[in-house]
């Protein structure tokens, strides 16, 4: 059986989606479609449906609140912001990638 190098990139896009969402929610409450731009403009594609179910599960585990807001357009809107726990899950958030990079690039380097 072959392997099919875009399984893999999906599974690696899985790995670091909950990190970029919660780059994008660290500057400032956003709502669902902002997020998604934020995303799209970053050329990683994302659906409503990924999108909820992991919102819901950083919000059941503290790392995110919401605020209802009211909207010029139709009802109001939840506004996602990171808590103070979700700073600090962030910031270890950001060593680990750190690590990532450096480990990938000095395989990288290595071999060239």
């Amino acid at each position: 059986m072959a392997i099919n190098a875009e399984n893999v990139k999906s599974q690696m896009r899985k790995g670091y989606l909950e990190y970029c969402i919660l780059l994008i929610i660290s500057q400032k409450p956003m709502y669902v479609s902002d997020i998604i731009t934020e995303l799209k403009e970053a050329h990683l594609i994302v659906v409503e449906g990924t999108l909820y179910p992991l919102l819901s599960r950083l919000k059941s585990s503290g790392i995110l609140a919401y605020q209802w807001q009211e909207s010029l357009q139709g009802p109001p809107r939840k506004y996602y912001e990171l808590t103070d726990e979700g700073r600090q899950f962030l910031a270890e958030l950001e060593e680990g990638w750190e690590e990532i990079k450096k480990v990938v690039e000095l395989i990288k380097n290595k071999n060239i």
